[in-house]
């Protein structure tokens, strides 16, 4: 057996995409912060280094670690859109250019939320306008149901736009009526974000059976398990006594919750946090539950 593996086997080998450590890391991307726009976000995400003591420790990345694939899951009303856009207009304002994928609404309607966010973060709507590119795949089906079709119009407006980040709200919206290729779609557009080198937000949506704080998205466990890293949205109707005066909330008010739930690329806070959304539709992120609960027993 081991005579006939020699002689027969080697031809089935693929050598190209064999590595050692040292020539895989030649060309890997720097560990760097790229801001999400979101405060109190962009301290979630941590790197290591040795001390001076020769200790590891961890420092604040400052963002989503540069061209990692991020996915944002859960149910509807929980902020995922809001912290896309807010990552998208502060990339822009930065000087970088951002393709938005939109397949939950037509780009005008898009644009004016994009505005909005932009005015509400105090941004000037002038400088960015020209360094956002929106694909619109609410409106063109064909984007929509054929990836070779979306992947090369990425690929022009790539080349032609000089794109550093891509979102893509919702990716669960192009396999919503045949989740069987849900692990196809998702691990075709992972690839495509590594081959351009893209930092990427998947929206994702779940379904409202499923555990709140998981990341599993309608489609399954596709989108959790394909991508990068996972953020993990939901929300919580203040019905009780006990949570009215534990969230410092109304009955019948509604609170978010938010969690890293994994990130491959670089360390993250595992705790969940008070997820706020403000007046004017701007995302942040609170102290964690830990911390309300020293809170209260203080008080």
């Amino acid at each position: 057996m081991l005579n006939y593996m020699n002689k027969n086997s080697s031809r089935n080998v693929q050598v190209e995409d064999i590595y050692t450590l040292k020539e895989a890391g030649e060309e890997a991307p720097e560990i760097i912060g790229v801001k999400t726009g979101v405060p109190g976000l962009d301290e979630m995400f941590y790197v290591a280094f040795i001390n001076k003591q020769g200790k590891p420790q961890k420092r604040p990345l400052g963002g989503y670690p540069l061209r990692s694939v991020i996915n944002i899951t859960g149910i509807p009303d929980t902020g995922k859109s809001l912290m896309a856009e807010q990552f998208a207009v502060t990339q822009a304002s930065l000087g970088n250019s951002v393709c938005f994928v939109t397949v939950e609404q037509p780009a005008a309607f898009l644009a004016a939320g994009l505005r909005q966010r932009a005015l509400a973060l105090n941004i000037n709507v002038n400088k960015i306008e020209e360094k956002i590119v929106i694909v619109d795949a609410a409106s063109n089906s064909v984007l929509r149901d054929d990836l070779n079709s979306l992947g090369d119009t990425l690929a022009y407006v790539y080349k032609t736009h000089d794109i550093t980040s891509t979102v893509i709200d919702s990716v669960t919206g192009l396999y919503e009526a045949r989740e069987m290729l849900a692990r196809q779609v998702v691990r075709y557009l992972y690839n495509f974000m590594k081959k351009w080198y893209q930092t990427a937000l998947f929206v994702s949506q779940k379904r409202s059976g499923h555990e709140e704080l998981t990341a599993e998205a309608a489609g399954g466990y596709a989108v959790g398990h394909i991508v990068d890293g996972n953020i993990v949205v939901s929300k919580k109707e203040i019905l009780s006594r006990f949570d009215a005066s534990f969230y410092k909330k109304e009955i019948g008010d509604i609170i978010r919750l938010l969690r890293i739930d994994g990130c491959r690329v670089s360390g993250h806070d595992t705790k969940t946090h008070l997820f706020e959304i403000n007046e004017l539709g701007i995302a942040s992120v609170g102290p964690t539950l830990e911390e309300l609960i020293r809170k209260e027993v203080r008080e």
